[in-house]
């Protein structure tokens, strides 16, 4: 873990590099140009400047010895400046994941050591034209090469999609079939048969390179076979999912508010019918105030995660899978809007709303597509409702009521609702056997991901009010704000959840009228519809927090 001082210090440098090196003409100029800039990219690396990759590496290797809270931090600061630019650096991180969690101590050694001290480029090489995200389905192949009976080296055939930085890595982490299976190894740019295709002409990220690699009769060394054993490397691709999730979701996150701390301004000397459109509901609560809420509950998401996974709990892909999909869904959402709160200068190159929301979309796609982190939500958590006999979220939802009697304020109890309906409709699909349906399976991961989402925003506002968030945490919202942040999500959730529920159970069933109504009694609509009372006190009272009306806000709280 870095200290708090240090952590404080390199996103310091980085937003100060960012505005010396990165203004926002020269990155709308370069997203024109369909330009990577490496030169910025290797300064960004380099050892004696910024060596922002120092972060990520393990302190035994010369880098700082980041976790997964500072990962996150460090990644939303880097979106925030520009995403084509984060992912260059990210494909570094995400190319050396298979050598942090695979690769024998001489392998760390000498390639960590070269992203440590040389700031050396790497890129992940697993994704295939035919395959997809589907590693399962991988064709490129390694043979071995025998000197007698001994394994001296392989000989590498196939072709790799979509690699970030693929035109650029000084090496590459390539996945292959050997004959025992699934393995990665290091390939260094130049090794004779090994290319790389023009960069793709992308509609976002377009100051990354991302390119199509093709290797033919490659031949590696022995030693280059990363952890020394065949067959590995499904296994270490699916050890960092839960982690390297969580840093796309800071993506997500990042751009998200990249694009509404450019609307928010804009929308204070925008006149229109005599006043500022910031002072007008129909703008704030539809394009600025629901976007708030959206992102900061993937926020909270995100940070609990990063914590549990610093303090040794594991990978927990399932929620790396539910934080990716809330953070990158509401940046995705988030920009649309805030081009729509621009209007016609939103929809025009030159201002950078435009260019964010032509990026951010990728973060929907790559690393696991929004489908694909629905599909991993809804299988695991459905196995813990069939193992728990259906009391999994009515268990997470009383431990909501119990907050909710410790902090009244904070939108317990409407989580508490939509954890209660969605056990109910986990249920009604266990009986009518309609998890059988692709579709169905994909909407419970998107329920299941606003309900616990809903409930760890509570717990956020919570440790906010007993000032227990973590000492890293971010700070844009204070405890007041963090808490109508809350209900105004758990409002939200309860609402999807319960009636988005409603819909597809019965419009994929054969219910009864009279089996419609008792479920309806048991999803409690009427209680999720009265728990809508309040929202818009607590939408007037986020948007005077983020116009900063301070007068505004001070009503609005003694009014609670």
């Amino acid at each position: 873990m870095i200290a708090k001082k240090t952590l404080k210090l390199s996103l310091k440098s980085l937003k100060e590099f960012a505005k010396k090196r990165l203004p926002d003409q020269l990155l709308i100029e370069l997203d024109e140009r369909d330009e990577c800039p490496v030169e910025i990219v290797r300064d960004m690396c380099n050892p004696g400047g910024l060596g922002i990759q120092l972060l990520f590496i393990p302190e035994e290797y010369g880098g700082f010895g980041g976790g997964a809270f500072d990962v996150y931090c460090i990644c939303e600061a880097m979106a925030v400046v520009d995403l084509g630019i984060a992912t260059s650096l990210f494909a570094t991180f995400l190319g050396s994941d298979p050598l942090t969690v695979g690769g024998t101590p001489e392998q760390k050694k000498h390639w960590l050591g070269r992203i440590g001290n040389e700031g050396i480029l790497f890129a992940y090489g697993a994704t295939e034209p035919d395959a997809g995200s589907d590693l399962g389905a991988l064709r490129t192949t390694a043979d071995r090469v025998m000197d007698a009976e001994r394994v001296v080296g392989y000989r590498i055939d196939g072709l790799k999609q979509w690699i970030s930085n693929g035109g650029i890595a000084d090496a590459y982490t390539i996945l292959a079939n050997t004959p025992a299976g699934p393995s990665w190894f290091v390939v260094e740019k130049g090794a004779p048969g090994f290319t790389h295709d023009k960069p793709e002409n992308k509609h976002g990220i377009r100051t990354s390179n991302t390119a199509a690699l093709a290797l033919q009769n490659v031949y590696v060394n022995a030693d280059r076979l990363i952890g020394g054993v065949e067959g590995q490397g499904l296994l270490q691709a699916q050890a960092v999912f839960g982690y390297t999730r969580l840093m796309v979701a800071a993506f997500g996150l990042g751009s998200g508010w990249a694009a509404l701390d450019r609307a928010i301004p804009y929308s204070t000397k925008r006149i229109q019918g005599g006043a500022p459109l910031s002072e007008k509901q129909g703008y704030t609560h539809k394009l600025i105030v629901p976007n708030a809420a959206r992102l900061e509950a993937s926020r909270a998401f995100i940070e609990e995660t990063a914590e549990r996974i610093d303090k040794g709990e594991g990978s927990l892909n399932t929620e790396g899978a539910i934080a990716k999909y809330m953070a990158t869904e509401a940046g995705n959402t988030t920009a649309e809007c805030c081009i729509q709160a621009l209007g016609g200068y939103g929809y025009t190159h030159e201002y950078m709303i435009e260019k964010i929301k032509r990026d951010v979309r990728i973060t929907t796609i790559y690393e696991g597509t929004s489908e694909i982190m629905e599909m991993t939500i809804s299988r695991d958590r459905w196995q813990l409702h069939l193992k728990t006999r259906g009391q999994h979220y009515h268990d997470v939802a009383k431990e909501a009521e119990t907050l909710h009697a410790r902090h009244p304020e904070v939108g317990a109890d409407v989580a508490a609702l939509a954890l209660h309906a969605l056990a109910e409709i986990l249920e009604r699909a266990r009986v009518a056997r309609l998890t059988r349906f692709q579709h169905i399976l994909l909407r419970l991961g998107e329920l299941i991901a606003y309900a616990e989402s809903a409930a760890c925003m509570a717990r956020r506002a919570a440790r906010a009010a007993e000032a227990r968030l973590h000492e890293k945490a971010n700070e844009r919202f204070s405890p007041d704000a963090l808490a109508a942040l809350a209900r105004i999500f758990a409002r939200e959730a309860a609402l999807k959840v319960s009636e988005e529920g409603m819909r597809w159970i019965i419009g994929s069933s054969t219910m009864s009228a009279t089996e419609i109504a008792t479920f309806e009694t048991g999803l409690d609509l009427p209680a999720i519809h009265r728990a809508q009372a309040g929202l818009i006190a607590d939408m007037d009272f986020i948007g005077d927090h983020l116009y900063k009306r301070a007068g505004k806000q001070l009503e609005a709280a003694l009014q609670q």
